[in-house]
């Protein structure tokens, strides 16, 4: 399934590069969602990136995450891993927007692309199996999962407040707490795995 998604992504994202006024289309405008009834835009943002670096980063980390992710749906949802896995990332994409939704109701001139809000779900749903695990940071430090995830949770958090930059910290934030509560809400049981394998530490 993660295949698929990068393919479909790539293919949208790349035709949007050669075709502005799809872009235009599709992007997330929460005053063009609420204003004109255009909720669309809510889901079909996620599969437009703005170029091919922010391309390329998002592919990159749903490529790994989202390959160790399916192995664990696999094993603890059997037949219906791979639904749950369209139903999360699908989800992320959703939920990741929906504070912007409000905040940004009014802006006209407020636009937003990309997977992030989803890929951080998937980033925290494979967390959430293995909170131990270390993720390697800028591709060679090593930092246990749970320890990361306090770090992007916190930075996101931060950079948010702040808006130093153009980038969506709000949809990195709340896609990567719908990625963490996602396995608990399909299996409430889960979790006492989590809370083992975090007491272990």
């Amino acid at each position: 399934m993660t295949i698929i998604i990068i393919a479909i992504t790539v293919l949208i994202s790349y035709a949007a590069f050669n075709k502005v006024e799809l872009l235009y289309k599709y992007q997330f405008n929460a005053y063009q969602i609420l204003k004109r009834n255009q909720w669309y835009r809510i889901f079909t943002y996620g599969f437009l990136h703005a170029n091919w670096d922010h391309l390329l980063v998002n592919m990159v980390v749903l490529f790994f995450f989202g390959r160790v992710l399916e192995t664990y749906f696999n094993y603890y949802f059997g037949a219906m891993a791979v639904l749950y896995f369209i139903l999360l990332y699908v989800g992320a994409i959703v939920f990741s927007t929906l504070y912007d939704l409000r905040k940004h109701r009014d802006n006209y001139h407020y636009n937003a692309v990309g997977a992030s809000g989803a890929t951080s779900a998937v980033v925290f749903a494979a967390i959430f199996f293995a909170p131990l695990e270390n993720i390697y940071f800028m591709f060679f430090i090593p930092i246990p999962g749970i320890i990361f995830a306090l770090g992007y949770l916190y930075y996101s958090y931060y950079m948010s407040k702040k808006n130093l930059d153009n980038i969506g910290h709000n949809a990195h934030f709340y896609g990567a707490l719908f990625g963490f509560l996602f396995p608990i809400l399909i299996k409430p049981q889960l979790f006492s795995l989590f809370l083992q394998q975090i007491l272990n530490f």
